[in-house]
């Protein structure tokens, strides 16, 4: 940057602030006072302390003076009685700030240092069914046909329906696009596929499957996304589309399908994870959908099974035979599962059919059973490993998976589901219609 004494000042909605160019090369090349700047950091002669007049600005001199602070120290302090969020939220936004803003309310994602931010009763009556954490902070909840969606200051927007039909998976592909899966549509060839604007609600299109030239009407279930910009669902058709789905995100299309061979069940999966590092989907069909459990990985490129386990024709023990959830770890060449007691279970992904290595250091400070228990979820978040189980949420660490935390509430009945994004942890309860949200606190600034 060049000269660092250069002051500016602006009059905001009457009042005056006078700050120096080093304070606002704070907010970024791509803020309202980026502008302010030339190529190389220095500041526009017109706006140099040498004018006569200050930059009139017609915004609330209040929002201003927060945000000024902000880039001056890094620490957000909003005073009480003086501006509400949602109109902070609002100016942060015309200036470009919200980064900043989400920043210093939250840190960085870590599971043992998340902390109960806010609880949020859901609009829709009944019960919620699924939650899916959006790139930006927001989210999205699954409530019978309709998906509600939150913004990241948890503001609801228009909500979306799929033919009105029973929601089975949802997923953002971005954030102001969700995609929803949904059973089909009886006596119609529409997709149970469906893309959404997220601010909206609008329905951009939906996906299609052909099959022998000709589009069928199939249910969508389990969703995954791919760096390459695909789409995997898994698809029950009424003849001959069993099996996993994929289609082009940007047009829409359907562009590759999976056939289920026989015996396996594919077209039933109750979830789908994209490998990255091995250009492989895993897929999971697990108890209690059918009476056996089934997981595999598969490519695509080849159209293979390239790995498999299931609990068919194995030595059957109580805990193996209710395999509830399953996600694949890239890192160790493993698949981690957890039964309905919340142990945990690893597979070696390097040997197909290999048996189920059971850890039970997750029945360490269980609490109570609620009248209402829910079948465990788990998620993959850099590095750690989040169970679900009944109020709680369980964070494990380290090579072993040593429980290091625990994430529990009060009120709300047993956790359905919960998800991972924006530096965020939602929980949807089973009971009240209510989503947690956990937030890391921000580091303390010296």
């Amino acid at each position: 940057m060049g000269i660092q004494k250069d002051r500016i000042k602006f009059n905001v909605g009457g009042r005056v602030f006078e700050t120096t160019s080093t304070t606002l090369a704070n907010a970024g090349r791509n803020s309202f006072f980026g502008a302010l700047f030339d190529e190389n950091w220095d500041l526009n002669s017109q706006f140099n302390s040498n004018s006569s007049e200050d930059l009139f600005i017609d915004r609330n001199p209040d929002c201003f003076s927060i945000l000024l602070d902000l880039l001056r120290t890094g620490d957000l302090n909003i005073p009480p009685n003086v501006v509400t969020e949602r109109l902070l939220y609002r100016e942060a936004s015309f200036y470009g700030l919200l980064d900043h803003v989400r920043s210093a309310k939250w840190g960085p994602f870590d599971g043992n240092r998340l902390r109960l931010g806010r609880s949020l009763t859901g609009q829709a009556p009944g019960d919620g069914t699924a939650i899916r954490a959006g790139p930006d902070g927001g989210c999205c909840v699954a409530h019978g046909s309709i998906v509600h969606v939150y913004d990241w200051m948890l503001e609801e927007h228009p909500p979306m329906n799929l033919d009105y039909q029973r929601v089975n998976d949802m997923g953002w592909v971005d954030s102001e696009s969700v995609v929803i899966s949904a059973c089909e549509r009886l006596g119609s060839r529409d997709g149970g596929m469906g893309l959404f604007n997220a601010s909206s609600g609008e329905l951009r299109y939906k996906f299609q499957v052909s099959h022998d030239n000709q589009v069928k009407s199939y249910t969508a279930g389990a969703l995954s996304f791919s760096g390459d910009f695909k789409i995997f669902s898994s698809c029950k058709g009424r003849s001959s589309e069993y099996g996993i789905g994929v289609w082009d995100q940007v047009t829409g299309k359907q562009i590759d399908f999976f056939y289920e061979s026989p015996g396996w069940s594919l077209g039933d999966a109750d979830k789908l994870q994209w490998l990255h590092g091995g250009n492989c989907l895993l897929v999971a069909t697990l108890f209690p959908r059918k009476d056996n459990c089934y997981i595999s990985l598969l490519d695509f490129r080849e159209k293979n099974m390239v790995w498999s386990w299931s609990d068919i024709g194995a030595p059957l023990t109580v805990d193996e035979k209710r395999v509830r959830d399953a996600i694949a770890m890239e890192d160790s060449n493993s698949v981690c599962v957890v039964n309905e007691y919340e142990d945990l279970g690893f597979i070696d992904m390097r040997i197909s059919g290999g048996s189920v290595r059971w850890s039970s250091r997750s029945r360490l400070m269980k609490g109570n059973m609620p009248d209402e228990p829910c079948y465990p979820k788990l998620a993959l978040h850099d590095g750690q490993l989040f169970s679900s189980m009944n109020d709680s949420i369980s964070v494990f660490c380290g090579p072993d998976w040593v429980l290091t935390s625990r994430l529990r509430r009060s009120y709300g009945g047993s956790i359905c589901d919960f998800s991972i994004g924006g530096d965020r942890l939602f929980a949807l309860h089973s009971e009240e219609n209510i989503f947690d949200i956990w937030e890391t606190q921000p580091p303390p600034v010296i």
